[in-house]
């Protein structure tokens, strides 16, 4: 019986130690993988105990496996395996540990040895950058440390551009000049346009936003980004020797002023591309078109001809196979220039070159009113979240007639109110006043931008007469007297120098339309007249002003003073045509005048402006009539 315990105990343990073995011939191959396993066991003579049934067997060829020992025999009896088990688990865990230090050894060598190479190729490229001349010093990058930190900063950007118009609808006073200027760009076949107007009345911003709205229209030629390319013609300068252009491009020879080094070191010449290219597919506005050089407009018409710009340089060599394609396309082909050339002036059309005023269409913007100005003014202050009174309206309306003046003194009045109040609201608008514009306008040591206004009353020898200057219509005070002569028949007529040498002839004229009309002679008459301030007349059309002025001196007939009157009068007292009767019209509205009187020959399209009566006069009776009307009884009554 006892016999019999024994043997089962037997089987029980040697089943336990084939499992064990039988786990750790899995966890072998778990770590070499099967076939490596199956590989090393064949080299060490362990393959057959693998195989084997027998446990000693299968013990022997673990052993043989562990310790890479292929001369190990079988144990004798299971009492020495479980021995022997352990010592391989034990060999097991240490080789594991030994693997995982020498891999983890290994895998710092490694990078180790990846940071020296780079550290080795960096050494090397500054060695090949010092051999070429490295142009970095230690000063050079301070100042660039110093630039990038400069770019990191930034501010708001200032109130005249925030406050810009953003739409069309935004441009106050220019209706008919943007639709002018729509039907020139917006279109299948846009046209090249100059501007003509004062400044400050949103020329600039109606040519971009009119491309804006181009863009939109599917039977535009202009893309969703074309380009809009600014420049100033009164700073785009060229050298004769063609070093610099920056408007039409030019080349950059490899001696004189170098092309790229690379360039240069085989002796190729560089062409630069400009603005013209660069606006190629939009458009490219001109400001101050009427100061560029002369000979810099000619080069620019024959771009608007060719519609490409073409470079030439006498160290450009053709048959040279150095030269890169870029640069030989250029010199060969040109450079593409296909754009639309919008242009804006101040100057008069014919202080404009002729030859571009004959490729260009031509858009006028009028001057702003008091009313425009208001109107500017008020949206903007809605923009700024601040609240305009009244009377600040008005005081910017007085001293300003350009729509930027008036927008950048409406920021500074908002800053003088701003630092009054001590910030900013917590709820609602920040008040501006009066005496903030008034702040203001005595820190810029502005001057008000219409000194004679309209009055009700009629006065004797003063008479408004009308004059312009770069688009901007404003107001003449002309005011003469008349005393009787000392000796009869030798009266004199007296003006103020600075006039003018076409208010003397207007004088002349006067005098002899007087007494050839009305029968006034003025020989037994000192006439004096003055232009108020000064002001320098250059044409003849303050005549029939001035004739008026001096009719009511001498007769005591007073004139009246809502009435502003513009038009050259002639020997026989006729009204003459004259020039800038629009400008004229918007200036006698600035000051306010309820009509002006403008000679018949200027008719055409006048009866198109608002917010003024006009009188058409062909003579100088008719004037008399609208300016006096009871002038003929009190003449026969005298």
């Amino acid at each position: 019986m006892d016999q019999m315990k024994d043997m089962v105990g037997k089987l029980d343990m040697e089943e336990l130690l084939k499992r064990q073995v039988g786990a750790m011939f899995s966890f072998l191959a778990s770590i070499y993988g099967p076939e490596k396993l199956v590989l090393k066991a064949g080299r060490l003579d362990a393959l057959s105990g693998m195989r084997s049934r027998d446990l000693a067997q299968q013990v022997a060829a673990l052993q043989k496996i562990i310790f890479e020992d292929p001369t190990i025999q079988a144990p004798e009896g299971l009492e020495a395996i479980p021995g022997i088990l352990e010592e391989c688990q034990e060999e097991i865990a240490e080789r594991m540990a030994r693997q995982a230090i020498e891999q983890d050894i290994e895998e710092r060598v490694s990078r180790r040895m990846q940071e020296r190479h780079d550290e080795y190729i960096q050494d090397i490229r500054r060695e090949v950058l010092m051999e070429n001349g490295d142009p970095e010093t230690e000063e050079t990058r301070k100042k660039l440390n110093r630039l990038v930190k400069l770019e990191e900063r930034s501010i708001a950007r200032s109130a005249l551009y925030y406050l810009r118009p953003r739409r069309l609808t935004d441009i106050v006073g220019q209706d008919r000049a943007i639709q002018a200027l729509l039907s020139k760009l917006a279109t299948p076949y846009p046209q090249h346009v100059i501007l003509y107007g004062p400044p400050g009345v949103g020329k600039t911003s109606a040519a971009r936003l009119v491309l804006e709205e181009a863009r939109k229209l599917s039977f535009s030629p202009f893309a969703k980004d074309a380009p809009f390319v600014e420049a100033d013609g009164a700073t785009l300068r060229w050298d004769p020797r063609e070093i610099t252009n920056p408007l039409l491009g030019s080349v950059h020879d490899p001696i004189y002023q170098g092309a790229r080094r690379d360039l240069a070191d085989i002796g190729v010449p560089e062409p630069k591309l400009g603005l013209v290219t660069e606006a190629t597919g939009g458009i490219l506005f001109i400001d101050e078109i009427g100061e560029m050089d002369p000979i810099l407009q000619n080069k620019l018409l024959k771009v608007l001809e060719d519609k490409r710009v073409f470079f030439d340089s006498s160290y450009y060599d053709p048959t040279d196979k150095r030269v890169p394609q870029y640069v030989r396309r250029l010199f060969e082909k040109g450079a593409p220039a296909d754009f639309i050339l919008v242009g804006a002036t101040t100057r008069d059309p014919e202080e404009i070159s002729p030859a571009l005023r004959s490729r260009a269409a031509e858009v006028f913007f009028d001057a702003l009113t008091p009313q425009h100005i208001a109107q500017i003014v008020k949206g903007a202050a809605r923009r700024l979240r601040a609240k305009l009174t009244p009377q600040a309206v008005d005081v910017i309306t007085d001293y300003t007639v350009e729509g930027r003046k008036a927008v950048g003194l409406l920021a500074d009045a908002y800053a003088v109110a701003l630092h009054r109040q001590g910030g900013l609201p917590e709820r609602g608008f920040l008040a501006v006043e009066a005496r903030d514009v008034k702040d203001a306008i005595s820190a810029g040591r502005l001057s008000p931008s219409v000194t004679s206004k309209a009055s009700d009353k009629p006065e004797v020898g003063k008479v408004f007469g009308l004059g312009v200057a770069s688009f901007l219509g404003s107001t003449l005070e002309i005011e003469a007297v008349a005393f009787d002569a000392r000796e009869k028949g030798k009266g004199s007529i007296r003006m103020n120098e600075t006039a003018g040498s076409m208010v003397k002839d207007s004088l002349f004229n006067a005098s002899t339309s007087l007494r050839k009309e009305l029968g006034i002679d003025l020989t037994d008459k000192d006439v004096h007249v003055n232009i108020v301030g000064g002001a320098k007349v250059d044409g003849p059309s303050a005549g029939l002003a001035i004739t008026i002025a001096i009719f009511s001196a001498v007769t005591g007939i007073p004139v009246r003073q809502d009435v502003a009157v513009t038009g050259e009068i002639s020997l026989k007292g006729e009204v003459k045509a004259i020039g800038g009767v629009y400008e004229k019209i918007y200036g006698a509205k600035q000051a306010g005048m309820k009509m002006i009187l403008v000679p018949k020959g200027n008719s055409v399209g006048v009866e198109e402006v608002r917010g003024i009566q006009v009188g058409f006069v062909s003579s100088l009776k008719e004037a008399l009539d609208f300016m006096c009307p009871d002038w003929r009884k009190a003449m026969k009554s005298a």
